[in-house]
């Protein structure tokens, strides 16, 4: 089989889009050229690369296995390039990060740190203090990149999914729902809910679980750290819901049970907003890769 970087940027370009039409688009070809250029590279395959009965079109197993080497590839490849656009192409920029998830910080840091040894001239810092306001901060340019489970619909802006993830109900050993499957909205109206310090609409235990079923807990503390969250669960002093990224690293502690909220499970998806001009920055497509293989 013979690979090029088009048919890389192809595969990545109708993922992204969701269909021929828009990737012909942003590849600046012709759809027709684009369906030729495809049907081509599935005959040196010999296997479909797309599942054409959906809507939007999604990649087959074997596309997925080449979307993941163009994850991979192109960035390196867009960075080099831009190196050698002229001077100082590269020398320096910027990379503000705000995050609604508080829980983020588990996996974040390590692609972060990753990340600040292939790209020693880019700016990053971690604005904590536009948590609650880090849509608007995006969009007035005070920040470059954040993450979030609650897309909105505003102009210029685009949000790219990293993964999706399942918020967990972490109880002691001891208590009452240790051994169940799952856990319903009722059995936490006796409960003090332990939850992290931000607005409620934005905590994934009353948006998708609690506030649908018309359940409100017996009582709230919010804790600003997880450790200290965890130990007062272990304790007896409450129950949390935590993502399931932050469970996997307890999972060896006999004093903790987790268990799914409802069945079927609640599930989210994680992603990160960023001005859609920003997009193509090579230090960008850079950063989104790492952030999708930390989880």
């Amino acid at each position: 089989m013979h690979l090029e970087l088009r048919h890389l940027r192809t595969i990545r370009a109708i993922h992204e889009k969701g269909g021929l039409g828009r990737a012909a688009e942003v590849l600046n070809i012709t759809q027709s050229a684009l369906s030729h250029q495809i049907r081509g590279l599935e005959e040196q395959a010999g296997v479909p690369l797309f599942l054409r009965q959906t809507r939007p079109l999604r990649l087959s197993p074997a596309g997925q296995r080449l979307l993941r080497l163009a994850q991979a590839v192109l960035p390196q490849v867009e960075a080099v390039e831009a190196e050698f656009r002229g001077p100082g192409a590269t020398k320096g920029g910027r990379m503000h990060i705000a995050i609604e998830c508080h829980a983020c910080f588990n996996w974040l840091l390590p692609a972060l740190d990753e990340f600040r040894q292939d790209w020693p001239q880019i700016d990053i810092d971690i604005r904590a203090g536009l948590a609650f306001t880090a849509l608007p901060a995006l969009v007035k340019g005070e920040a470059d990149l954040v993450i979030s489970s609650d897309p909105e619909d505003l102009p210029g802006l685009i949000f790219e999914p990293l993964f999706d993830y399942r918020p967990l109900l972490v109880v002691p050993s001891g208590h009452r729902l240790a051994g169940r499957s799952h856990a319903v909205p009722e059995d936490l109206k006796p409960e003090t809910l332990i939850t992290y310090p931000m607005d409620r609409a934005r905590l994934d235990v009353f948006s998708h679980f609690l506030d649908p079923a018309g359940v409100t807990p017996a009582g709230t503390r919010e804790i600003e750290l997880t450790d200290v969250a965890l130990l007062l669960v272990a304790s007896g002093r409450g129950v949390a819901v935590l993502p399931d990224w932050v469970v996997e690293r307890e999972a060896n502690r006999p004093d903790l049970i987790s268990m799914p909220l409802g069945d079927p499970p609640v599930t989210r998806r994680l992603y990160a907003a960023m001005r859609e001009k920003d997009r193509e920055l090579p230090f960008m497509a850079d950063m989104l890769r790492l952030a999708k293989a930390a989880r």
